[in-house]
């Protein structure tokens, strides 16, 4: 071996000890969780979960930082942008990690290079939910009722990967509905609950409770299969919408170049946390399937949805410069 491969594999092995001595000693310090959505959606839900039993094992602060905006593309920036030491964490979804490579012409991060996968918390569907004042009883009545209205109802979307969700849905059904925007899931819900929109995709865990109480009115799940919290719900394929399946995640990611000892302590951490029995029963109560998959199936999640949503965001012509 000449001098120079000497010298390169010391740099490697170096490197490799000193992130091994760093995760021995990790967390020393708060640990920020960055959630690119306002309170009471679901991955603030899912944040604050998982951060809170963090920091009961590890004996240091895990804090949420909420900075929404951008459909998350603000939070999503800057833990791209943040100390690779494992100290802030970005918890994001499809919307800032599939579906925004697709529609924005300019992105200030890529969702595959600048971060590396940690684990996926959970999976979910969305709910079709309308106001009750809607005169449709089921997802047909309601198609029917959208053709009627042709290009007289409104949706609001809480970020791009249910205004995809929703485009999706009319381009199989035929509808015409008019998109409106909105910061986070919550005030997606509240707008329909208002009567400025008529109806929303949304993750379960911010429409479940208004559904049981009656101020929401849900007609379908997203998913291929019903969902066990909600057996009398049935799936938007089997409700009239024939085909359709699309569900949401929500995953841990790390800044690109975090040591992979760290990466790895993390991983651990969150599948212990996904399996404990009382997060597990908070997170299915919620219609949230617990997972914990490892970095490389987290990756392969996200090469595998950007290649699936690329024609539909294509046919909407969905775009943002």
């Amino acid at each position: 071996m000449n001098s120079a491969m000497r010298c390169a594999a010391w740099v490697v092995i170096a490197s490799l000890l000193a992130g091994m001595s760093f995760a021995q000693t990790y967390p020393s310090k708060p640990i920020r969780l960055i959630v690119g959505f306002p309170p009471g959606g679901g991955n603030d839900v899912v944040a604050r979960l998982v951060g809170a039993k963090m920091q009961e094992a590890w004996g240091q602060p895990v804090v949420v930082d909420n900075k929404p905006g951008g459909n998350s593309i603000i939070a999503t920036e800057f833990v791209a942008k943040s100390a690779p030491d494992g100290y802030t964490l970005l918890v994001n979804a499809n919307g800032g990690m599939t579906i925004n490579p697709l529609i924005y012409a300019k992105l200030p991060y890529d969702s595959q290079r600048d971060f590396v996968p940690i684990s996926t918390v959970g999976i979910f569907p969305m709910l079709f939910v309308i106001n009750p004042s809607i005169p449709a009883g089921s997802l047909q009545e309601f198609i029917a009722y959208a053709r009627v209205n042709r290009g007289k109802l409104n949706y609001s979307a809480g970020s791009t990967a249910f205004h995809v969700a929703t485009e999706m849905f009319k381009q199989i059904t035929g509808t015409d509905i008019r998109h409106v925007p909105y910061k986070g899931s919550a005030q997606s819900v509240q707008a329909v609950l208002a009567g400025d929109t008529q109806m929303t995709l949304v993750d379960s865990t911010a429409a479940v409770p208004l559904v049981k109480s009656g101020r929401l009115k849900a007609l379908a799940v997203t998913s291929a299969q019903r969902v066990g919290s909600m057996p009398e719900l049935p799936t938007m394929s089997e409700a009239g919408a024939p085909g359709y399946e699309m569900t949401l995640w929500v995953s841990f990611f790390a800044p690109a170049g975090t040591p992979g000892a760290i990466v790895s302590k993390l991983n651990a951490e969150i599948v212990r946390i996904v399996h404990l029995p009382d997060i597990q029963e908070k997170l299915l109560a919620s219609g949230v399937e617990p997972l914990g998959n490892s970095s490389e199936q987290l990756a392969a999640m996200i090469s595998s949805e950007i290649a699936r949503y690329r024609p539909v965001v294509q046919a909407a012509n969905i775009k943002v410069d």
